[in-house]
C-alpha cells in the first residue's frame, strides 16, 4: 500500500477494497442496500482520514449490518439507540469519524427522539437513512415513512397513519447539513456521502432505497430513467433550479410560493427562477414540502451550514473550563457534589 503526505501525518492512499471486509453481505439480491454500500466504500478512500479512526454504529434492520461489512471499527447497537452509542463514541474521542447507517424504522420510529436531538445538539456524526418506506427485516409491516393506505401484515386494511417527512423534521431540528440521494444515483450519493463526513456538525443523508421483496417500485416514480428528469430536481448551489427531460422547466416563486414553470413560454427565462442557496434555510423548508406528484422532490444537498458550533466542540471547552478552576482551586470535585444545598444529618 502507497502513502501520502498530509498536514499533521503519513496517510495511506485507500481504496474501495481497503474498506471491505471478508464478509457474505447478506442481504436479498436487488436490495438498494448494496448500493448504499458501495458508494460508502467508494467515498471513504477520498476523505483524507485514517481507517482506523472511522468507527460505524448501525441500530437494528436490514441496513444495520452495515458495520459487518466496511472494514473499521464499529457497533451493532440495539433498537432505536444508535445515535445515543455513537454520540457516546464521539464524545469519548472526538478525533474519531463516526458514521451512523439504519433504516427509517430505527431511526424515526423507536429511534425517533434521538435522532431529533441529535440533529438539534448538532453532534458531529454522519447519518445516513435508507429510507425504503417499510419493515424489511420483520418481514414488510409498515414503518413511519409508509404512504397512508399501506397493506401490509400490521395494517392488513391499509395504514391510517399520515407518514412522517424525514426532511422537514431535519430542518425543524435544525440540522446543520441536510441532503437526499437515490440509490440509482451512485455518483451522486458518493459526493454527498463524502462532502456529509467533511461537514463538521450533524450530516442527515436521506436515501431513497428500494426493498425488492417487502415494497418493491416504492420510489420508481424517482429513480428510474424515464421518471427521474419529471419527478426529481437536482438542487445545485448557486444554480436555477430546473428539471424535466428536456431541461425546459423550472421552479420560481409566485406571490411566494414555488411555482412550476415552463422556460421560454411567456417570456419566462432561467433568471426568473429560484437559485438555489445551500445556507438558506428558508429554502430547505420548501424543499421539504416538496412532494410527487405535485412537484419534483429535490435531491442532492438541501442545506449546508458550517458556521454553528458543533456539540462536541462546546462539550470540550465547557471541560477544558472546568478543568482550569480545578486546577486553580477555584473547584474541585467535592465542591461540584456538594453544592450549595447539602447538609450534614446527625
Amino acid at each position: 500500500m502507497s502513502t501520502i503526505e498530509s498536514k499533521d501525518t503519513t496517510l495511506p492512499i485507500y481504496t474501495a477494497k481497503d474498506f471491505t471486509t471478508d464478509q457474505d453481505v447478506r442481504w436479498c439480491p436487488g436490495c438498494g442496500d448494496y448500493a448504499a454500500l458501495a458508494a460508502v466504500r467508494k467515498a471513504l478512500p477520498g476523505v483524507n482520514t485514517r481507517k482506523e479512526d472511522f468507527v460505524f454504529v448501525s441500530g437494528i434492520g436490514c441496513a444495520a449490518r452495515f458495520p459487518y461489512y466496511v472494514d473499521t471499527y464499529g457497533m451493532h447497537s440495539i433498537h432505536g439507540r444508535a445515535l445515543a452509542v455513537a454520540t457516546g463514541v464521539k464524545c469519548a474521542n472526538p478525533e474519531l469519524e463516526v458514521c451512523v447507517v439504519s433504516g427509517d424504522g430505527d431511526l424515526l420510529s423507536i429511534g425517533g427522539n434521538h435522532t431529533i436531538h441529535t440533529m438539534r445538539r448538532n453532534v458531529d456524526l454522519t447519518i445516513m437513512l435508507l429510507n425504503n418506506k417499510i419493515y424489511g427485516l420483520t418481514k414488510g409491516q409498515y414503518s413511519p415513512t409508509s404512504e397512508q393506505g399501506k397493506v401490509s401484515p400490521t395494517s392488513p386494511a391499509g395504514s391510517i397513519d399520515f407518514p412522517v417527512n424525514p426532511i422537514a423534521i431535519a430542518v425543524a431540528s435544525g440540522c446543520t447539513f441536510i441532503a437526499r440521494s437515490i440509490d440509482v444515483d451512485m455518483k451522486g450519493m458518493d459526493e454527498i456521502y463524502k462532502r456529509g463526513i467533511a461537514h463538521k456538525g450533524t450530516s442527515f443523508i436521506e436515501v431513497y432505497q428500494d426493498c425488492n421483496i417487502f415494497n418493491h417500485k416504492a420510489w420508481f416514480y424517482a429513480s428510474q430513467k424515464d421518471t427521474m428528469p419529471e419527478n426529481t430536481i437536482k438542487v445545485e448551489h448557486g444554480k436555477p433550479l430546473i428539471f424535466g427531460s428536456e431541461h425546459n422547466k423550472g421552479i420560481r416563486f409566485n406571490n411566494g410560493k414555488p411555482e412550476i414553470v415552463n422556460i421560454g413560454k411567456n417570456g419566462i427565462t432561467e433568471s426568473d427562477l429560484i437559485i438555489h442557496d445551500e445556507t438558506n434555510m428558508f429554502l430547505a423548508n420548501m424543499y421539504s414540502q416538496m412532494a410527487h406528484p405535485e412537484f419534483p422532490e429535490p435531491i442532492g444537498v438541501l442545506h449546508a451550514d458550517p458556521s454553528k458550533p458543533t456539540y462536541n466542540e462546546l462539550l470540550q471547552n465547557q471541560l477544558d473550563e472546568a478543568k482550569s478552576k480545578a486546577n486553580s482551586k477555584q473547584l474541585d470535585l467535592q465542591a461540584l457534589v456538594t453544592g450549595n444545598e447539602s447538609w450534614e444529618v446527625k
